[in-house]
């Protein structure tokens, strides 16, 4: 059983930091993040989490769950963590607009609901 407490943490990681970059830029426009480079760093850090979250893992259960895109994250944490002169701002906010929202959704409904308690 502790393989399966640990996929279910690396899914808790990911959707932590998933709904914490949503609320990083809540009311923020593009030049706000272009112009903010203490929000910049922190959401390419939570993205760094996420993907971090991800490559932990096992790649079977990847391979079980192929509607999230597993590659992209992984990569993308590994240009954040490695290829910190390449990171792209555009690739950022459009990861931040466009992908965070569906794999909160995806994210939850891999996760299992919380025990019930006892009375």
């Amino acid at each position: 059983m502790p393989h399966e407490h640990g996929e279910n943490a690396s899914l808790y990681d990911m959707l932590y930091a998933a709904e914490r970059t949503l609320r990083m830029i809540a009311g923020q426009s593009r030049r706000d993040y272009d112009n903010n480079e203490m929000l910049r760093l922190a959401v390419e850090r939570s993205i760094e989490i996420i993907g971090e979250a991800a490559r932990r893992l096992p790649q079977s259960f990847r391979d079980a769950h192929p509607q999230i895109a597993w590659r992209a994250i992984m990569a993308t944490r590994h240009i954040l963590a490695h290829d910190y002169d390449e990171v792209n701002n555009d690739t950022v906010w459009r990861i931040l607009t466009d992908h965070i929202q569906p794999l909160i959704s995806q994210l939850k409904l891999l996760i299992p609901p919380p025990p019930p308690m006892d009375p």
